[in-house]
């Protein structure tokens, strides 16, 4: 059976600010709603969550209708099979942690409801927490607590608003493993709300764009994350995700190489055995382009591309280069200057020079 994608419409009117989204999103990985502060990603949480009652609204997740104003559809929120994740954790004091997950479950009358408990505290690695109390939790563990307490009520859909924001960044790096493996593991849908690149690159397998109100952009991230009419980061922050996999390690040099569709690149070694799967971020201004094959350079990884679109960067002496190398996207930052010189238009055939590869961790 096919899944049955989420679906989004709604409108929310405030004073000053409205915000209007139309989206089908997948109904299983994360689906990143991303945008600076004040672009309506939490209150579009709200709204399927049932916290904010917007107008106009359509909202169906897994097939079930929790909105539909046609027809006069309202599920109040303590009916609608969802799991919230805050900022902050938000955790009984005077519970222990198994105490707290418990509590979560309250609602919950499967009969799969225990193994459904022990199921997400496995998945989160938090066995060994149950018997303290939250006094004596990390952030991180707290935050792993509280998406096993969401995870327990046996939710159809998953939401998270910026569940690493309150962190400081060691504790981040504590939890995002933790979310890949609900990503990966899990089939259910996430709604991950963040303003953070790293997170977005690490995490988001769709992706939502949102600017004042409006989406801007959605569909899968690494296309949309190398597209440039209208690239998603502009200045310093363009660059394209990758999906890789481990394929050599060479332990004298210490530097992996990475097989990406279309080629492969030489980054240095993380420890990962050959067969692991990895992201990659490249960044916009690490590409050069060149008309032939390259010898006698200290750079490593050379791509074989067809130039696509030009679009206008932040300064009028540069343009952002789309590149595909076969089925993979590039993007390169070059100057105006270098690309009349060249005599490049798209279409024609170059060769990227990838200066620096970053393997999102």
């Amino acid at each position: 059976m096919t899944p049955t994608p989420l679906q989004i419409r709604l409108r929310l009117p405030r004073n000053g600010f409205e915000l209007a989204a139309d989206l089908t999103l997948p109904q299983r990985g994360i689906s990143v709603l991303f945008g600076p502060s004040g672009s309506g990603k939490t209150s579009l949480l709200r709204c399927v969550a049932g916290l904010e009652r917007a107008v106009q609204s359509r909202i169906v997740v897994g097939g079930d209708v929790w909105q539909d104003d046609q027809t006069g559809t309202f599920v109040p929120t303590h009916r609608r099979a969802l799991g919230y994740v805050f900022q902050e954790a938000s955790l009984f004091d005077h519970l222990d942690v198994l105490g707290n997950l418990h509590y979560g479950q309250r609602r919950v009358r499967s009969a799969q409801a225990r193994a459904t408990l022990d199921a997400a505290v496995e998945l989160l690695g938090i066995g060994h927490l149950l018997s303290r109390r939250p006094e004596h939790l990390s952030g991180g563990e707290r935050q792993r607590v509280a998406i096993a307490r969401a995870l327990a009520t046996e939710p159809r859909v998953l939401l998270l608003d910026e569940p690493l924001a309150a962190l400081d960044p060691a504790r981040r790096q504590d939890v995002l493993p933790w979310l890949e493996r609900l990503r990966d593991e899990l089939n259910l849908p996430m709604l991950y709300v963040t303003h953070s690149v790293d997170e977005l690159a690490r995490l988001a397998d769709h992706l939502v764009v949102l600017e004042q109100g409006r989406v801007r952009a959605s569909g899968p991230a690494a296309e949309l994350m190398s597209a440039i009419h209208p690239p998603v980061f502009d200045g310093e922050r363009a660059a394209a995700l990758l999906q890789g996999e481990v394929v050599e390690r060479d332990a004298p040099w210490h530097l992996m190489r990475v097989a990406i569709p279309g080629g492969s690149l030489w980054l240095r070694d993380a420890g990962l055995p050959p067969g692991a799967k990895v992201r990659l971020r490249v960044l916009a201004r690490d590409v050069s382009l060149t008309l032939d094959q390259p010898v006698g350079t200290s750079i490593q990884n050379h791509l074989p591309c067809v130039m696509g679109e030009v679009a206008d960067d932040a300064h009028p002496s540069q343009c952002l280069v789309q590149l595909r190398c076969g089925p993979s996207l590039l993007l390169a930052r070059v100057t105006r200057r270098a690309l009349q010189q060249l005599g490049l238009q798209p279409g024609a055939g170059v060769w990227a020079q990838v200066k620096s590869v970053a393997l999102v961790p």
